[in-house]
């Protein structure tokens, strides 16, 4: 497959998944890396969805910054934090080849897509989010989440779980979370500026990109106001665990 159609079909793939970022809230970076990184390889893939990320959050939190809480948005950032360190940690200091991490990220996929048809669709899991409580697990999987956001910038599903016992109220939850990430992004772009992956090269992959991520929200905006969520989540969980399957048998 030649470069061109690579990149028009790394453009579709962005354009799709920040359609269900915008539906769902949660699924857009998690769905798009795997095929990203079989299109135009980990370290791009890495760097552009992480700036697309930024400014979808900001565009959330400048439309919504009334419903910010700051005392989850301080505990959440500084929890992921611990495990985004050890998230770089893993990727920049161990011999982990490229079809390892795939491996790695493909599981990793199709465990979120577990936990959230759980969350998503379970009578027990909806009686969990009513009662409001925090326990030490959640933080654990705080922890869990920063590990893989620094390793792959897609921990948002498992930050998800927490969040949503915290933060009852939609505006108050889309904002907070929003602005966890443009801190935690902000850091993994500087990292990546460190490690020399944001380069030049990527600019025009990078631009177009943006682009349709303005055009994709657009149209995410408007679908999720007529679309059953419900049934749009189960074709996400289901493109999710195809892309996790792809990454483990690459």
């Amino acid at each position: 497959m030649n470069t061109v159609i690579k990149n028009i079909l790394f453009f579709i793939v962005v354009f799709i998944s920040n359609i269900i970022q915008c539906i769902t809230g949660f699924a857009g970076t998690v769905l798009a890396m795997p095929f990203s990184i079989m299109l135009i390889g980990f370290d791009s893939a890495k760097t552009i969805l992480n700036i697309l990320g930024i400014l979808a959050s900001v565009g959330v939190l400048l439309t919504n910054r009334k419903a910010f809480n700051k005392k989850e948005f301080i505990k959440i950032t500084l929890i992921m934090l611990i495990g985004m360190i050890a998230g770089f940690f893993i990727v920049n200091r161990f011999s982990v080849t490229g079809n390892i991490l795939y491996k790695i990220l493909g599981i990793t996929v199709i465990l979120f897509t577990v936990i959230g048809c759980i969350n998503s669709f379970s009578k027990k899991a909806d009686n969990n989010k009513s009662n409001g409580k925090t326990n030490f697990l959640s933080y654990i999987v705080l922890v869990i989440s920063g590990i893989v956001h620094g390793m792959f910038v897609c921990g948002r599903p498992l930050m998800i779980i927490y969040a949503s016992k915290t933060l009852k109220e939609k505006d108050e939850f889309r904002t907070t979370v929003s602005a966890v990430w443009i801190v935690l992004n902000s850091i993994i772009l500087c990292t990546d500026a460190i490690n020399g992956n944001l380069t030049v090269d990527i600019l025009p992959l990078l631009l177009t990109a943006v682009i349709i991520l303005f055009f994709s929200l657009l149209i995410g905006n408007k679908i999720a106001k007529h679309m059953n969520k419900k049934t749009f989540m189960i074709i996400t969980y289901i493109l999710m665990v195809i892309s996790g399957a792809s990454l483990i048998l690459k």
